[in-house]
């Protein structure tokens, strides 16, 4: 089996003020961890990659935790995507230049479209990750919100992600904010309508409670990859178990 088969599990440690932070649909937000500790833990036991937002640069309007991003480059074993605050082509340089492999962009992707083209055009589209933070409506429209979920532009994921495709971005992270920290199991429904719409890789992310849940989403949805953060944060579900029980099930998979 190819790489470019294999599902990907993928940890996202939410930073705040230095530490990793959990929350649920972006609200309740409590400490965890140091994140050098944790991430270290992640690449030992077999994280594919690893994800590191800045969840309030963009709403404190200031630039990203470039002094640990240059930490956790100087350990990790996998490649790591980071994102928030990112704005311009000078903040995805100093991010690239601190060690991380891709950058996650969605507040200033959504205000300023041409921003991905401009990332992909200088760095490569397999640089250049969407973050798409989706949430259900009241009419039951799937809407992209910004701003940490704050704020809900009404812009159509599905239409938004083939857009994004179209400008040259790489992958698709596709965080459901009403089923983020639930542990409820991933939103099938909006992460299969968005892995049918393009040809990219899309990361499905929020919800992960059990090992079925990563089951059913990397199976029924075409998702690539799975992302989660409490489970792991808590020691609920071990990655190395993790990947034994959908290897078990089927599904392609790097062991360590």
């Amino acid at each position: 089996m190819s790489n470019q088969e294999r599902k990907r599990i993928i940890p996202c440690l939410d930073v705040k003020e230095g530490r990793v932070v959990k929350g649920k649909q972006f609200k309740r937000i409590v400490d965890v961890a140091d994140p050098l500790q944790l991430t270290q833990e992640y690449c030992d036991a077999g994280a594919d990659e690893l994800v590191l937002y800045d969840i309030t640069a963009t709403v404190d309007n200031r630039g990203i935790f470039i002094d640990l991003v240059e930490a956790v480059a100087e350990q990790v074993t996998v490649p790591f995507t980071v994102g928030g605050g990112i704005r311009t082509l000078e903040d995805v340089q100093r991010v690239l230049n601190a060690g991380a492999d891709k950058v996650s962009i969605n507040s200033a992707a959504v205000k300023n479209p041409a921003l991905i083209s401009e990332i992909v055009n200088q760095y490569g589209s397999e640089v250049m990750v969407l973050a798409i933070d989706a949430i259900k409506d009241e009419t039951d429209h799937w809407c992209v919100t910004i701003n940490g979920g704050r704020f809900n532009t009404g812009k159509d994921v599905v239409e938004w992600a083939k857009e994004a495709e179209a400008l040259g971005a790489g992958e698709i992270v596709l965080n459901v904010i009403n089923t983020d920290g639930e542990e409820s199991g991933y939103d099938l429904e909006i992460t299969k309508q968005v892995a049918d719409a393009v040809s990219i890789p899309v990361i499905a992310s929020g919800g992960a409670g059990k090992p079925e849940d990563f089951l059913a989403v990397l199976q029924e949805s075409k998702a690539s990859a799975a992302l989660a953060a409490s489970v792991f944060h808590y020691g609920k579900i071990r990655i190395d178990k993790l990947k034994t029980y959908l290897k078990e099930q089927g599904v392609g998979v790097k062991m360590n």
